[in-house]
């Protein structure tokens, strides 16, 4: 088996070994179109923000990078690998609804979090924050729990009556 100029293993029978001209403008014009917007988003923090402010700013979205990077990133692709172990028993629609779950729970508490740290240090006014934030996310944990076995038990059977239904063909 020959490498390509990427040392990387060829690609698959009729997709050629280098880009498009195509393939290549539409990738610059997709940075094009996100250096725009990066910087309408800088243009829009610095004129909205005040500037002792930015420092909070620029903090909170290196912890959010380092909290994707470090955290969710690593505990999904783990739920996918310890799923995909599993071999035939476990489809790819199950590990697919598993990783959602996670990835939607880890956003929701990443949202969360702030408000039951907020509660912590908030005035002595019992409507800034009036609700219970920790019995909220822990009810939301569990109901997204209970909605994803309930999905990947109906994507199981789906695919085990389909493998029983052709039992030479192996469901996938």
């Amino acid at each position: 088996m020959t490498t390509s100029r990427t040392g990387l293993n060829p690609p698959p029978a009729g997709i050629p070994a280098s880009t498009s001209r195509r393939m290549r403008s539409i990738r610059l014009a997709l940075l094009g179109v996100g250096v725009l917007l990066l910087a309408w988003g800088a243009f829009v923090m610095f004129d909205s923000v005040r500037l002792t402010r930015i420092p909070g700013v620029a903090l909170w979205i290196a912890a959010a990078i380092v909290l994707h990077d470090a955290i969710l990133a690593p505990i999904v692709f783990a739920f996918g690998i310890a799923l995909r172990r599993a071999g035939r028993r476990v489809t790819g629609t199950v590990i697919a609804i598993v990783q959602g779950a996670i990835v939607v729970g880890s956003i929701v508490s990443l949202i969360a979090v702030p408000t039951l740290v907020a509660k912590n240090f908030a005035p002595a006014n019992p409507t800034v924050l009036p609700l219970n934030y920790g019995l909220n996310l822990a009810i939301f944990w569990l109901l997204l729990a209970l909605v994803t076995v309930g999905l990947s038990v109906w994507a199981f059977l789906r695919w085990r009556s389909s493998v029983e239904a052709f039992p030479d063909d192996s469901g996938r």
